[in-house]
């Protein structure tokens, strides 16, 4: 059985889709998770790109148990050097390099002669093999590059000591067909010579398609993302294509990958809460109605028997009854054991503050389910909390000024003020600038209920500049939506104060 390689880009690539800027503390919680659910490469960053970036891949490398961890670099002796440092600690380390190979590229961007190309990889693919034997060099723009140019490239670079070729179709522009005849050509000139790998973007809604298609032509690693994150239309989806190689393993010859699939769910709600960024509902695999029916035809079909509608259970991928037995009477070891059934492990102060706010929520609400219980440990950030909020009052009516009153904590000091805005919610966020001192501007704002019914937890998505061109996300969660909106704003401060410090 030929083992098919995942090699995750979420906390790479996935980061450059539109609004889905991540804080450190946030990426390694991501990576952790990656790592439970059996990713063979994650991507951690691109080293080289800012300081956040270097800290960001160090923290990973420094928690990564099973997982090989990469960075990204171009094929620049600097980028290479910190990508160098910034994983050296790791357990397994990869250096992924890259240079456009494509005619447009190569004249328009690079300005550079296809032999400078080729002097240029060779040497950087020698710098990285001379920090880790584990070096990936990529062929940017290689669906729009000539043939003839892209197997000189892959000779050379593979006698430098190149260990994957990754082929990326870096704008979506390839069809199946196309994409899967371009890769058995790459693979039968390289031969065992090299793993060949594939980097597909959904530009055309053809991603996963793409994928699939390189796999059956001889590719034996996929870079994909959680949720199919990325830019522009985004990348192909890691679940997807883990879950149709498993699914139709009697079409792929029993191709198989090392991802535990019952850990997807959770991985993807993770990815999502992190983000703001949820799945579209009719999403395959872990969109809101993946498994949902309405159809009277198709409910009933499913009620005599799963299988008449279902090609795959829900439990596969980690969706179980959704129902919680914890009440407000449950102990300490029983949610912990919830916790790690969930694929969550916090360590003592992180499950103490969890288990509190879930004692709080049970006195709140009728029914927890799995969901909140994610909710909470997802809450539960490594950021230094500069800000706490303590107490928040509101007033509001028709005819009414709305007026919020807050008490916040700084350094055991608490602080208490007023505001009046243009609404409630304004309202909150101007009195913990002037509480504060900081003046954020407000770039998004969204609320989801986490579950069902009246007493579901709130969870709001905020996106605040403090300075002009750095906007940072902030997250809340409380049953009260004012309260989860209070907390998001000062979550997002906090995230500002601590990238500052970084810097």
């Amino acid at each position: 059985m030929d083992n098919i390689k995942i090699f995750d880009t979420t906390l790479r690539d996935g980061e450059q889709s539109p609004g889905a800027s991540m804080t450190i503390p946030e990426k390694v919680k991501i990576a952790r998770k990656l790592d439970l659910l059996g990713v063979d490469i994650i991507e951690a960053g691109f080293a080289v790109a800012s300081n956040g970036d270097f800290e960001a891949v160090k923290e990973i490398a420094g928690v990564a148990q099973n997982s090989t961890i990469c960075s990204l670099a171009r094929t620049v002796e600097k980028d290479i050097e910190t990508a160098a440092r910034a994983i050296e600690n790791a357990k397994k380390r990869r250096i992924h390099t890259f240079i456009a190979t494509s005619p447009i590229h190569m004249d328009l961007k690079l300005k550079m002669a296809p032999d400078e190309v080729i002097k240029r990889a060779v040497k950087a693919v020698e710098f990285a093999k001379s920090f880790t034997d584990d070096v990936e060099f990529s062929c940017e723009d290689a669906t729009r590059s000539e043939m003839g140019f892209l197997k000189d490239i892959l000779s050379a670079v593979v006698e430098a000591g190149a260990t994957t070729l990754n082929m990326p179709d870096t704008v979506g522009y390839a069809t199946p067909n196309q994409y899967g005849s371009f890769i058995k050509e790459l693979v039968e000139h390289v031969g065992n010579k090299a793993i060949l790998s594939v980097h597909c973007h959904n530009d055309l809604g053809l991603a996963v398609a793409n994928s699939l298609s390189a796999v059956e032509n001889g590719a034996r690693q996929i870079e994909c993302t959680i949720n199919g994150l990325g830019e522009r239309a985004g990348n192909a989806a890691l679940e997807e294509i883990v879950m149709a190689l498993k699914t139709r393993s009697d079409y792929y010859n029993g191709l198989d990958t090392n991802i535990k699939t019952k850990e997807i769910y959770g991985t993807s709600r993770l990815v999502a809460t992190v983000c703001g960024i949820e799945p579209q509902p009719n999403k395959a695999i872990v969109g809101k109605n993946a498994f949902s029916h309405e159809s009277g035809i198709h409910q009933d079909g499913v009620l005599k028997n799963a299988i008449t509608y279902e090609i795959m259970k829900p439990s596969d991928v980690g969706i179980e009854n959704n129902t919680l037995t914890l009440g407000k009477l449950s102990g300490s070891h029983a949610f912990k054991d919830k916790l790690e059934s969930l694929g969550y492990v916090l360590d003592e102060e992180q499950f103490k503050e969890a288990f509190e706010k879930f004692k709080d929520l049970a006195d709140k609400k009728k029914e927890i389910y799995d969901d909140d219980i994610r909710a909470l440990a997802n809450s539960q950030d490594e950021i230094e909390k500069v800000y706490e909020l303590v107490k928040l009052q509101i007033s509001d009516c028709s005819e009414g000024v709305p007026t919020a009153a807050v008490t916040i904590k700084k350094e055991a000091m608490e602080y208490t003020d007023a505001a009046i805005g243009d609404g409630t919610i304004d309202a909150i966020f101007k009195v913990i600038d002037r509480v504060s001192g900081f003046n954020g501007h407000l770039k998004d704002y969204k609320v989801k209920a986490v579950t069902e019914g009246k007493d579901a937890l709130a969870r709001v998505f905020i996106k605040v500049e403090f300075e002009e061109g750095l906007a940072v996300m902030g997250h809340g969660l409380h049953i009260d939506t004012m309260i989860a909106s209070a907390n998001a704003y000062i979550d997002s401060l906090n995230n500002y104060l601590q990238i500052k410090q970084k810097d």
